[in-house]
């Protein structure tokens, strides 16, 4: 075992709104309804803040899916459910500490608008927002923003960076100390603390300022996934926590060497960045009720339901009339859809050797992340072993069915995390990036400010 490490896991607490497997909404421990049922979302965030979870994730897509309707029929996902950002603002007025990290696409929004969104919604939350950077891999979504198909990939993420530079640009509209609001002098603001932005650039031509004063992170914190070249160099650039798909230590730990070792090139440290990958805990009081949960749960996944999630994991390759009990077939990579899922799919195929229908099943529960079985001290030892090896800094616990994976990872493993020094026992800081350990972003203008002075005196 590798040696102990002085900080803690990083923990998140992602919430599909019935549960990460794909067959969660039928399981008897999931509420149905959970996409449009406030009050479950109200319940599990108190639960996962009560037991001291760093955050909570939502993910997010601006279209209903494509494809087999008989199948999407069978699988509620990203078919009926809260807008993420609006979900958060509620969650922050019954929460006082846990992150709200949302997911927000770069490809069909504005940089103006949804920095303001982030902006307010880390000012209801006193300094607990978190912003999930991603480009769309539902080329569906362009259907929907007046655009006949989707940006390539490449484009995306061109696109991307300067729309996340735009935004922290917006962020850094004011500075800190902007608005005195001394009604003895009638002064609101000092003008000379307001930055007009006046970006352009190939994508976006924004001029600013915000109209919302300096987030009190100064910068919500920048979630980022993606394992293709130019996502591991966006997220080197870019992120303050990524969250990435692994099936083994080795795996994680090129990963987690490869994205690190970026951040030199780009001015920052890796104390900066924090990798977690997804995990799916299916946790029992032995060995033999782990598994038994784990079946329970794949029987559950109807035939229609598995090949689509193959089909929508590689970019729309249709399935049907392939025998489910033949090989994978020789399927070209899609450029525009998720690289990693798709390199993790074909990975897992091949080093198994699984037939289609295998792999559905291994791959359709979790889509691609890493699915660990067993008692609460076998999944810890698992867990540890991970963290202490410096292939994670914490995982993203994705539980397979809400609101009971959450009470029993919680009620279960949280306390031989504890046991081991692995967890916190309480909230260190106020804000999401005290939580995480990051530093709270210098304005863009504070160097020259500082520079003005200077040369002042």
């Amino acid at each position: 075992m590798a040696k102990r490490r002085n900080d803690k896991m990083v923990l998140g607490a992602f919430f599909h709104p019935t549960g990460h497997h794909v067959a969660a909404w039928l399981h008897p421990g999931s509420q149905p309804d959970a996409g449009v049922n406030f009050k479950h979302y109200v319940e599990l965030a108190q639960s996962a803040e009560k037991a001291k979870f760093d955050l909570i994730f939502l993910a997010d897509e601006s279209a209903v899916r494509q494809g087999r309707m008989e199948a999407l029929s069978r699988w509620p996902q990203y078919m009926a459910y809260f807008e993420p950002l609006t979900l958060l603002s509620a969650l922050a007025a019954v929460t006082t500490r846990i992150g709200l990290v949302a997911t927000s696409t770069t490809s069909y929004n504005e940089p103006y608008s949804l920095a303001r969104r982030y902006a307010s919604l880390d000012h209801i939350s006193q300094g607990r927002a978190g912003w999930n950077v991603v480009t769309s891999g539902n080329a569906a979504e362009s259907l929907n923003f007046g655009r006949d198909q989707h940006y390539e990939h490449q484009d995306r993420y061109e696109r991307a960076r300067e729309f996340v530079d735009v935004v922290r640009g917006l962020w850094d509209s004011w500075d800190d100390d902007a608005f005195v609001r001394d009604r003895a002098t009638a002064r609101y603001f000092e003008p000379d603390k307001l930055h007009v932005l006046n970006h352009k650039d190939k994508y976006f031509s924004v001029k600013g300022p915000l109209n919302i004063a300096r987030p009190p992170q100064g910068h919500p914190v920048i979630v980022q996934a993606g394992s293709s070249e130019v996502g591991k160099a966006f997220a080197a650039e870019t992120a303050d926590v990524v969250f990435t798909l692994a099936q083994s230590l080795a795996q994680a730990k090129t990963f987690y060497d490869d994205v690190k070792g970026r951040m030199a090139e780009f001015g920052r440290s890796g104390n900066c960045l924090k990798i977690l990958p997804g995990l799916n805990p299916i946790i029992g009081r032995s060995e033999a009720e782990a598994q038994e949960k784990y079946e329970q749960l794949e029987s559950m996944i109807h035939p229609d339901v598995g090949l689509e999630v193959l089909s929508t994991a590689f970019g729309g390759f249709d399935f049907s009339g392939l025998p489910l009990d033949g090989p994978l077939p020789d399927i070209p990579m899609n450029k525009n859809a998720s690289q990693g899922h798709q390199l993790n799919a074909l990975k897992m195929a091949r080093e198994e050797n699984l037939t289609i229908r295998q792999l559905y099943l291994r791959y359709a529960g979790a889509r691609g992340n890493r699915t660990v079985k067993g008692t609460p001290a076998q999944i810890v030892d698992q867990m540890e072993e991970w963290f202490l090896n410096e292939a994670v800094d914490g995982f993203l616990i994705q539980p397979p069915y809400l609101p009971g994976g959450l009470h029993e990872f919680i009620d279960l493993v949280m306390p031989e995390l504890r046991r081991r020094g692995l967890a916190r026992i309480e909230y260190t800081g106020r804000m999401l990036r005290d939580q995480l350990g990051l530093p709270r972003p210098a304005s863009r203008y504070q160097p020259r400010v500082a520079k003005e002075e200077a040369s002042v005196a």
